[in-house]
């Protein structure tokens, strides 16, 4: 006599609770991790690059030669970055936030975009002999990379970051010896006044 075979095959083996259990966890919080704001944005290290770079301008004002001016800024620039870091870093440290989470990765790519373009519009404006339009296109593009990451962090950002924008446009139409008074209002005032209040109502 033949052997009886089921009609239907044998359904596999449900996944374990457990298991179920662990992918329910990591969606949620995958999903809660992509819908939270990068919160790590430095307060006081805005405050910290506002000076130096109202030091920088009374500095810069008293260079005869474009290319000692261009330098002076281009050293500002590089003290910014470090600050910057550092205080990212320490600050999201102290918040037990990761920098390479979803919210961090977003607003890095969206921030860097425009400072690339900057990079690249600072050596082509030199080379062309049109420095004075630096001042405005730099207030312009750091505007709108701080407006971009602002999509991704509280909201205070993107507005600072239309301010320094406003900022530029104003300095592209003014006459070059207006330039480091809008270096100063910009990336020393608003530094200044927007990282105070990060600093306030969101942490240092």
């Amino acid at each position: 006599m033949g052997s009886v075979r089921p009609i239907r095959a044998l359904r596999d083996e449900p996944p374990a609770l457990h298991t179920r259990a662990m992918d329910n966890l990591r969606y949620i919080r995958e999903t809660m991790e992509g819908a939270s704001a990068f919160t790590a944005v430095p307060g006081w290290g805005g405050v910290a690059m506002g000076i130096t770079a109202i030091f920088t301008a009374l500095i810069a004002a008293r260079q005869a030669n474009a290319d000692r001016w261009l330098a002076i800024w281009i050293g500002e620039a590089l003290l910014s970055f470090c600050i910057a870091a550092w205080t990212v870093i320490r600050k999201s440290r102290r918040a037990a936030s990761p920098l390479l989470s979803q919210p961090g990765r977003k607003f890095a790519l969206s921030f860097s975009p425009p400072m690339i373009a900057g990079l690249l519009l600072t050596i082509a404006l030199y080379r062309a002999g049109l420095g004075g339009m630096l001042p405005g296109a730099w207030l312009l593009l750091y505007g709108a990379a701080v407006t971009n990451a602002g999509a991704f962090s509280v909201k205070i950002v993107p507005a600072m970051g239309l301010c320094f924008m406003l900022c530029g446009a104003c300095a592209l139409f003014s006459p070059a010896a207006w330039a480091n008074a809008y270096m100063a209002a910009g990336f020393g005032g608003l530094h200044i006044v927007f990282g105070a209040v990060i600093a306030r109502r969101h942490g240092g």
